[in-house]
């Protein structure tokens, strides 16, 4: 069924496993673990709600625990629970299918299908060519920790998206209209007011078809807008590029020390499942992360913010005003600098993200004066932390991300610096649902 035309694009279906009838769907399904990585309240709160039931967050590792003592421990619990749970009737007899997805949010509704995506056609490394790239820098150095709960295990449970380019909105609705005439696999609320998700099956010839035509149509089109063939790409990370890197490089370790076994090129490890999405998809909105630097010097920030190409910049009377300037889209690009209580709009050629202009600067400028830099989510947080922590500081306001342009931005740029955007708020995030045998 089209496996070898999927195989172009680096799909495949995958085996699915989903909860058996009995399991409370509510308690099963738990928000990626790279969520609230400073609140453990949130993640206290996850654990009273779920008690003794089956549900994923005993397959997980939350990124709040990562420094904590008893990693290992914790790992070796986690491969306990998988295999537990596929021998004491925990998950449904498994299905071999795409999944639509519709997840309400408590800020839209997003449309994705889960699937399967093959390793070999997924690459992370700053000027390596793929099909499947990611958009922003990956930090080695956060790769170890996130093997060692996927090397050994016999489960996957997917929070990666990956993103199309589809201006016209096409594929997704399309795949939704025909699979909402079936049953829905699963549906349930989320916990912690985080909305609702349902999942149909996408398996039948017509479905595959569907899917592959319109991926064709994407990639003739350039998938990555129009540049040159050589640098086109039809996938972008858009969030989860650690894990996601992560399973690459077990596939890899797992690859060479088994080089020659008979059927390798199939082994499950080879594959990750994902969830993939529009970047036009009116319910995924991307919010900036913005930047507060501490330290002596701050007051030079102006100075070397004036750098940017075409670089113009005026005093403005206040924060509300400034927030305002910033968040519109003049032609130019346009930052927001909180220094010395006094507010300075920063106009610079458009040419490129915003961020992606401007975090080299950032780096020159910390590495030059000693300063320290936090990433912040929230403009309010941002003035909090300018106005009122002891530290000298000074703050700047990025603008929303234009989705225009992204995939192009990518193809000439390479990969965005890290914290250039965040795929909407925290609720928003993906949860684990579906799983998939990732041992022979």
């Amino acid at each position: 069924m089209h496996r070898e035309t999927l195989s172009g694009f680096g799909l495949a279906m995958p085996e699915m496993l989903l909860p058996a009838s009995g399991i409370d769907r509510k308690k099963w399904a738990v928000i990626a673990c790279d969520q609230f990585t400073q609140d453990a309240e949130y993640w206290e709160a996850v654990r009273s709600i779920v008690g003794d039931a089956p549900s994923t967050l005993r397959l997980i590792f939350p990124e709040i625990y990562l420094e904590k003592p008893g990693k290992q421990e914790r790992i070796e619990h986690i491969h306990r629970t998988m295999r537990t749970y596929l021998v004491q009737g925990v998950f449904a007899p498994p299905e071999k299918t795409f999944v639509y997805v519709e997840r309400v949010t408590p800020f839209g509704v997003r449309r994705g299908l889960v699937a399967a995506i093959d390793l070999e056609r997924y690459e992370w490394r700053q000027g390596k060519k793929a099909l499947i790239r990611t958009t922003e820098g990956t930090a080695p150095e956060r790769l170890p920790s996130r093997m060692d709960v996927r090397r050994g295990a016999p489960l996957e449970s997917p929070h990666v998206l990956l993103l199309i380019n589809d201006k016209a909105d096409v594929l997704l609705p399309a795949l939704g209209e025909r699979a909402k005439t079936t049953v829905p696999l699963y549906h349930t609320d989320l916990m912690l007011d985080a909305g609702a998700v349902t999942g149909w099956a996408v398996n039948a010839e017509e479905d595959v078809s569907l899917l592959v035509q319109n991926l064709e149509t994407l990639t003739s089109i350039g998938a990555s807008g129009g540049c040159e063939e050589e640098d086109s790409f039809l996938f972008a990370v858009g969030d989860g590029n650690h894990s996601l890197a992560a399973a690459k490089a077990v596939w890899e370790e797992y690859k060479a020390s088994h080089a020659g076994e008979r059927g390798l090129e199939r082994h499950p490890a080879r594959y990750a499942m994902v969830e993939i999405e529009n970047l036009y998809d009116i319910g995924i909105h991307f919010a900036p992360i913005h930047r507060v630097l501490f330290g002596e010097r701050v007051n030079e920030l102006l100075e070397t913010l004036s750098t940017l190409p075409d670089g113009v910049i005026t005093r403005i009377a206040g924060g509300k005003e400034l927030s305002a300037l910033t968040a519109v889209f003049s032609g130019k690009n346009r930052l927001g600098l909180i220094l010395d209580s006094g507010f300075y709009l920063i106009e610079f050629a458009d040419c490129g993200l915003a961020v992606a202009l401007l975090q080299p600067l950032l780096d020159g400028f910390v590495r030059e004066t000693g300063a320290s830099i936090d990433y912040v989510h929230g403009e309010d947080a941002v003035f909090r932390a300018v106005q009122h922590l002891a530290r000298r500081g000074a703050g700047i306001l990025l603008p929303p991300v234009q989705k225009s342009g992204f995939f192009e931005t990518i193809s000439r740029l390479g990969v965005l610096p890290r914290k250039s955007f965040s795929m909407g708020e925290a609720l928003e995030k993906r949860f684990y649902f579906e799983c998939r045998k990732i041992e022979r």
